[in-house]
């Protein structure tokens, strides 16, 4: 990783999306209910942010369940499998990671982020450079992501 300095970056983030993940999308996918006097602590804190800038999260419809849901069963594993194939230079992983890098820019980057900002006025944020804040990542390194699996044998060089 000393000759691949900007990967570190990829590393820290994925594996801190691994948490949120396990935090945040868990949560609405199996229906547990965000309020504030929640048993459950995660809850807690996902009402916390939730109620104030992003209502679609807070009363999430189907479709943003399974949004959720692909978060909490399918990228979260993935996110453990990049973090291993840039800790080990697992060339391999190139098609997964573009796929999905495809995915989350698809379905949070144009889809979430367009109700968030243009769809219905009850699932809009009410602030959109919070929103960003906490969301932005999950879409800006995946689309570095993209950039970095750009050629073939992505870990035979260093960016």
């Amino acid at each position: 990783m000393r000759q691949r300095p900007f990967d570190i970056v990829f590393v820290v983030f994925f594996s801190i999306f691994f948490v949120t993940c396990l935090i945040s999308d868990l949560i609405p996918t199996v229906g547990i209910a965000q309020t504030p006097d929640s048993s459950f602590l995660p809850a807690q804190w996902n009402y916390a942010y939730s109620s104030m800038n992003d209502p679609l999260f807070l009363h999430p419809p189907f479709w943003m369940r399974i949004v959720t849901g692909l978060s909490a069963f399918v990228y979260m594993p993935f996110y453990v499998l990049l973090v291993l194939a840039f800790i080990r230079r697992w060339n391999w992983i190139q098609l997964p990671a573009v796929i999905y890098a495809t995915m989350i820019v698809a379905l949070t980057g144009i889809v979430v982020f367009g109700v968030e900002f243009f769809g219905e006025v009850e699932w809009r944020t009410p602030h959109p450079g919070v929103f960003l804040l906490y969301n932005g990542p999950y879409v800006l390194i995946p689309l570095l992501l993209l950039i970095r699996m750009r050629k073939p044998l992505p870990f035979a060089r260093r960016f």
